[in-house]
């Protein structure tokens, strides 16, 4: 894919996944993968958009840097959300984030077939705690 194709790829899916469209993730989620080095199949990566969703139902993904080298993605963006049910191991109090998420793929006839994404835990977990 050239870098034109492989934005518009990517900002579909990130389309997608901010209207938590989690059927449509066939499009863009190769059957088997990994996520952060560990191997995984789209199913599992659904279930885990679904229960963050679940859990943060206004968990939105904004896009603020997007590079490309070759068949691999790099992406910084901002994540914000308030969740309504216990989440990473905090129960709900009203409070919402904001953090960056780095997250790094690499895409193969036209899917993904490598996730990576990295948030400042801490970071996330002293916004709700606070």
């Amino acid at each position: 894919m050239s870098d034109n194709e492989l934005r518009g790829f990517y900002l579909r899916y990130l389309e997608q996944l901010n209207a938590h469209k989690f059927d449509q993730m066939d499009e863009f989620i190769d059957e088997r993968t990994t996520l952060n080095g560990e191997p995984a199949t789209r199913d599992d990566l659904i279930a885990v958009q679904k229960a963050d969703v679940d859990a943060v139902p206004d968990l939105h993904w904004e896009l603020k840097e997007l590079l490309f080298d070759g068949d691999r993605l790099a992406a910084r963006l901002i994540n914000t959300g308030t969740p309504v049910k216990e989440w990473l191991g905090v129960p709900p109090s009203g409070a919402s984030f904001e953090i960056v998420e780095f997250a790094i793929y690499q895409v193969r006839n036209g899917r993904f077939v490598h996730m990576t994404a990295l948030h400042d835990a801490g970071e996330l977990l002293r916004q709700l705690t606070r």
